[in-house]
């Protein structure tokens, strides 16, 4: 108990820290499969995220910040994650269903009910959402009617401020994507995500009110014209795309995400999609530098401040993802393991924290 009430406060300390900037991208494949990808930013240190395999009928408890325990579950389903510095926190993750899950930070606007150690055995704290759901469910309906079922707290409470929560997305192989979002203390909402995509703050519907603002942009290059006695003409591609906002602010991401998530070519196989999730997701690496004005105090173990991107098939149960240290994309197949006789296992998402360069040898 001790081991995991440090753990909590040192993710609560994480939480403090404005490093909100999480893209997440939906992509439809021509043959109906559906690719589920994001990234996960932090310029402070290294995150301690390791790959997490869970098997069916696991039983959980979720610890409240008052260091009591909640709400006790077992799982129906075996779950591969990716963790956030703790390997109880999946951050993003894939059950054998083919749900998909992950937590997005969202500072100043998400509102937990506040937290009075009563109804523990209804409780969960917000940091243990994704694991409750993947473990538990397998389509986004059934995640819809369950979560109003729960009390949802903060993870940690520091001198009677909670640490901020997140938003989720949910998606499963039928296309069925949302968003869920607590505000007003308690107030659950969950939208429907028709662009497919989710960043930090604000409010989701917020950001989707947003895109009227970019109602020229369009694939297509512009026409040439004369102004006055003037030619003006595109200097090259992308002049139907001018004006696309390139900070690394969430509304900003939100946008350029948007667009290019909704742009694609034909892609015909679950391998073209994951090549195109991350090609798109490579736009919103974060260069650390950008997060500190003094450089002497940049982490020299880092670096990126985007730690690693993910990119799940819901229909063929595929968890692909690369790191800050290793960029050569890993998978591991869900189909494959058998969940039912599989140990919880903890792994590391990088053996060494090296990326390999291939020599090329002239003769």
């Amino acid at each position: 108990m001790l081991k995991k009430l440090s753990v909590l406060l040192l993710v609560g300390s994480i939480l403090k820290v404005d490093l909100s900037a999480c893209t997440g991208i939906s992509l439809k494949l021509d043959n109906k499969q559906i690719i589920q990808a994001r990234t996960i930013e932090w310029s402070e240190n290294y995150l301690n995220s390791e790959i997490v395999i869970l098997p069916r009928n696991k039983e959980y408890v979720s610890h409240m910040p008052n260091g009591k325990l909640g709400y006790k579950w077992k799982g129906k389903y075996g779950v591969v994650g990716a963790s956030v510095q703790d390997s109880s926190i999946i951050g993003e993750g894939l059950n054998e269903k083919g749900l998909n899950a992950g937590v997005f930070f969202f500072p100043g606007y998400g509102k937990l009910e506040p937290f009075t150690g009563k109804n523990l055995n209804k409780s969960i704290n917000d940091m243990d959402l994704v694991r409750w759901i993947l473990t538990n469910f397998s389509t986004v309906d059934e995640v819809k009617k369950e979560i109003f079922k729960l009390k949802i707290v903060p993870i940690i409470i520091q001198n009677g401020v909670p640490s901020p929560t997140g938003h989720w997305r949910v998606g499963d192989k039928n296309g069925n994507n949302i968003v869920i979002e607590i505000i007003n203390n308690g107030e659950i909402k969950i939208y429907d995500n028709p662009v497919g995509v989710l960043t930090n703050s604000p409010n989701f519907d917020w950001h989707l009110t947003n895109l009227n603002n970019y109602v020229n942009l369009r694939k297509s290059k512009d026409k040439a014209f004369k102004l006055g006695g003037q030619n003006i003409f595109p200097l090259g591609a992308g002049t139907g795309f001018l004006g696309l906002p390139g900070d690394v602010t969430p509304p900003s991401r939100f946008v350029r995400a948007a667009f290019y998530a909704n742009n694609l070519p034909i892609l015909l196989s679950n391998e073209a999609g994951i090549e195109q999730a991350f090609h798109i997701l490579n736009n919103f690496d974060i260069p650390i530098g950008i997060s500190y004005e003094n450089r002497e105090n940049i982490p020299r173990e880092l670096p990126s401040a985007t730690q690693w991107t993910t990119a799940v098939n819901l229909n063929e149960q595929k968890f692909y993802y690369k790191t800050m240290y290793n960029q050569n994309i890993r998978m591991i197949d869900l189909t494959k393991i058998d969940f039912e006789k599989v140990k919880e296992q903890i792994l590391p998402m990088d053996k060494e924290k090296v990326q390999p360069v291939e020599e090329i040898i002239i003769d």
